[in-house]
């Protein structure tokens, strides 16, 4: 069963408010979180490094490593959390309850609490020689920009080769997802009398025209793409919501259309932003009007971390799960981008993310701990 320090360090990490959020009067730092762990596994013998996020004051990763060499382990998590409604929580969500065989708080699942979970795995083996390093990663913005998973280069994390992110899988191993991209298209007209069209250029009947491209092109993608390890096998283009126009007697100058694309592994979103800025262009051009295109984010690319990655083998031997999917998105593929072959696995379940009343179920703590335990032992002792 969990120990009182592990509990102390869930709770500690709880009860500091970590918010990333879009909107900048919500928005938090993170630098509370990241001393905090870099104390800890300083005292541990950890080397740390706290990298500041550039452009983001307040938001740092922490990269502590704990021995040398070209391969070993990363063990990575976000100390981000969505924000919270605390009227609508039973319990304080900035601070440990336990309660149902729970342990409740925000960012107990998703995922601050995944730590102290490390801290614990470790003591067993903090007597051993490592010969292959241990390498922590604490992500900011996870929840928002992915900012801290993009600040990374190669260097920060020493050559390692393998890694396991704890998001929560229900510690079933996750090695494929989808990407998300978000973006939104403005196109500019000429107000008018809608008595005549001729006076004006109707964005509204422009973007008509847009959506009908885009309409055209997922169904392209969806014959070319499919996976069937995924519920939903193809790739998905959701149009969110749209603005336009002032008064049922004028002709719409303005609209703007908001959606996103849900790409399968082996998708490249690049690609894909090109066939939209083609078909924007002639839609431009023959309407004599303005169009802008832009992502509102970076978007995050797909996860697809080969099936007989040795993580991947190790991992699932270690579960008794076939790796499988999920369709959310992580900061895997960042990882995987810098040389890694990464997994997901966490003790948590993503249907209680996001949610009042975020908890961790106990009986996940001390599975999840020997899991971490095993694989230290394979892959840094």
């Amino acid at each position: 069963m969990a120990t009182s320090t592990l509990r102390a360090q869930f709770d500690a990490l709880l009860q500091i408010p970590s918010i990333s959020c879009t909107q900048a009067d919500i928005d938090q730092s993170n630098m509370g979180v990241i001393e905090l762990l870099a104390g800890w596994f300083d005292a541990l013998g950890f080397d740390c490094r706290i990298q500041p996020i550039p452009g983001e004051p307040g938001k740092a990763n922490l990269i502590a490593s704990l021995g040398t060499g070209p391969g070993g382990l990363v063990l990575a998590g976000h100390t981000d959390t969505v924000p919270c409604n605390p009227d609508r929580w039973q319990h304080n969500p900035f601070a440990l309850t336990e309660a149902n065989g729970r342990w409740y708080g925000l960012g107990s699942c998703d995922m601050k609490g995944f730590f102290a979970l490390i801290i614990e795995a470790l003591k067993s083996h903090l007597e051993q020689p490592f010969k292959q390093p241990l390498i922590i990663l604490a992500t900011a913005d996870e929840e928002s920009s992915m900012s801290g998973a993009r600040a990374l280069v190669a260097s920060d994390l020493l050559q390692a080769r393998h890694a396991v992110i704890g998001e929560p899988t229900g510690l079933k191993p996750v090695r494929v997802h989808k990407g998300i991209m978000m973006e939104r298209i403005d196109i500019v007209g000429q107000a008018g009398h809608s008595s005549n069209p001729a006076l004006g250029k109707n964005a509204m009947e422009a973007m008509h025209a847009v959506i009908g491209d885009l309409m055209t092109l997922r169904a392209g993608w969806q014959k070319r793409w499919q996976n069937p390890l995924f519920g939903v096998p193809v790739p998905t283009l959701n149009f969110g919501c749209i603005h336009g126009g002032d008064n049922p007697n004028r002709i719409c100058a303005k609209c703007a259309l908001e959606f996103d694309i849900r790409p399968l592994p082996g998708m490249d979103p690049d690609a894909l932003r090109a066939d939209i800025n083609q078909a924007l262009q002639q839609i431009a051009g023959e309407r004599q009007l303005e169009i802008t295109y832009k992502p509102l984010f970076p978007g995050v690319p797909p996860l697809d971390t080969p099936a007989d990655a040795e993580i991947v083998r190790i991992c699932e031997e270690l579960t008794g799960y076939r790796a499988e999917s999920v369709a959310f998105a992580t900061e895997g593929p960042y990882l995987n981008q810098i040389g890694m072959q990464t997994l997901i696995l966490g003790p948590g379940d993503i249907d209680q993310a996001h949610q009042p009343d975020e908890y961790l179920a106990m009986d996940r703590i001390d599975p999840m701990i020997k899991i971490l335990q095993s694989l230290i032992a394979r892959f840094c002792l």
